[in-house]
Parts: C-alpha cells; sequence; structure tokens
C-alpha cells in the first residue's frame, strides 16, 4: 500500500444518491463496502462527513438565520450522516469509533487526539463527526485539520467527478482534467478543491489532496494502493 494513514473526505450530497434530499441506503452501503476492502487490507482509516444533504449553515444565513446558528446546526447534521455510516461498517463487521468535536456522550466519544490514533492503529475506523466544533469551519476544514492532527499521509476527497478540472466538466465537455497539480497552480487558477482555510491547512503541512470518483467501484482501494487515479495536489 502506497498510503497507511488516510482521512477520507466525503461529502454529505454525495449520500443524496438520486434522492432530492436525506441518505440513499444504497450510497450508504456501497461507501462501507468500499471502507471495508481497504480495512480488510490494513488501511488505517479516517473519515469526516459533511452534512450539506440534511441541512448548510450558509443557506440558513441567506434566509435571514445566524450563520454561527446555522452552522452548530450543520454540525448536528454531519452526526446524523456520522452515525448512519458508523451504522453501515458495522453492519459489515468493521469495529468504529465516533468521535465528536461537540460533547454527545450518549452517541459518540469526545474529540481526543491520542485516543483517535490509537483506536486507528488498532485497526478500527475513525469517524469525525460535528466538524470543527467552531462555527465560521467548513467540513473540509474538519478533514484537513483532523488529517494533520492524525499524521495521515493523504487527504483522499471522494466525489461525484474523477478529479480536478480546468472548469465544471458537468456544464462544459471541453472541460480538461488534471492529473497532478501543485498547491499554487490550484490557488492560482481558482480551482476550488476545498475551501481556502482548508487549502491553506493542507499546503502548509505538505499534505497531499488526492480528488476521485468515490462512486467508481474499487477506486478507493485503487488509490490506497497507488494507481493514478483523479487528481493529485502536492
Amino acid at each position: 500500500m502506497k498510503y497507511k494513514r488516510v482521512l477520507l473526505k466525503l461529502s454529505g450530497e454525495a449520500l443524496m444518491g438520486a434522492q432530492q434530499f436525506g441518505i440513499d441506503q444504497s450510497v450508504l452501503d456501497r461507501y462501507a463496502s468500499e471502507i471495508e476492502a481497504s480495512v480488510k487490507r490494513g488501511v488505517q482509516i479516517a473519515v469526516v462527513v459533511g452534512g450539506g444533504n440534511i441541512f448548510r449553515g450558509v443557506q440558513a444565513e441567506s434566509g435571514g438565520m445566524e450563520r454561527a446558528q446555522g452552522d452548530y446546526m450543520g454540525m448536528l447534521a454531519t452526526m446524523i450522516n456520522s452515525m448512519a455510516l458508523q451504522a453501515a461498517l458495522e453492519k459489515k463487521g468493521i469495529t468504529t469509533r465516533l468521535q465528536s468535536a461537540i460533547k454527545m456522550e450518549q452517541i459518540a466519544e469526545p474529540f481526543i487526539r491520542r485516543r483517535a490514533v490509537r483506536h486507528l492503529e488498532k485497526g478500527r475506523v475513525v469517524i469525525f463527526g460535528a466538524g470543527t466544533g467552531n462555527p465560521y469551519f467548513t467540513t473540509d476544514t474538519a478533514a484537513s485539520l483532523r488529517a494533520v492532527e492524525i499524521h495521515a499521509d493523504v487527504i483522499l476527497k471522494g466525489t461525484r467527478v474523477d478529479g480536478i478540472y480546468d472548469k465544471d466538466p458537468e456544464k462544459h465537455s471541453d472541460a480538461v482534467r488534471y492529473q497532478t497539480l501543485q498547491y499554487s497552480e490550484a490557488l492560482i487558477g481558482n480551482l476550488q478543491v476545498m475551501d481556502m482555510t482548508a487549502f491553506a491547512l493542507c499546503q502548509e503541512n505538505r499534505l497531499p489532496i488526492i480528488v476521485f470518483d468515490m462512486n467508481r467501484h474499487g477506486n478507493l482501494l485503487k488509490v490506497i494502493e497507488g494507481e493514478e487515479i483523479g487528481t493529485l495536489v502536492r
């Protein structure tokens, strides 16, 4: 395996599948199977899931709600998705631990960096919920922060497209996919790999990012093995 400890970032919207809202169980089960295949190969996996399929603080702000209030609601949405992923993984016999940046003793451990690392060393999948625990930060930032804290080898950003393009491939048929990018190129081109805070964390800590198609069967394991799938930002 090229990467032994990875942070997998999944968007909440990806869990909707073909639905307009909520969680598509078939998508959830498919993602759980992809993670299971990698865990069985000895890979240490931590996961951060967004909450956009349920609630987004930025959208709430546009409707007149205070941004901080909306962001806290979005953190709770990530916990719903995290619990759903935990259940799907445990149904497959994978041992998991859910850690929350906001205290929720009845359903999750508090985030403790050393404990998270120990869980990974024991082969457990660690799911980080509730973002960073602070408003005005996205789950991309949470993923970057946790990846740095646990000394992950790479951030794997699973999306519905097969990498980073010079323009939106869903709107432009002539869009060109990048195989590799430097951090500076992504910034100058405003390619929106992640939000600026998350990207800066990765750049400062020299943490590579791979953006790939999570919906294609076997892609997660192939990326971890080192196959040139998606786009590598380094």
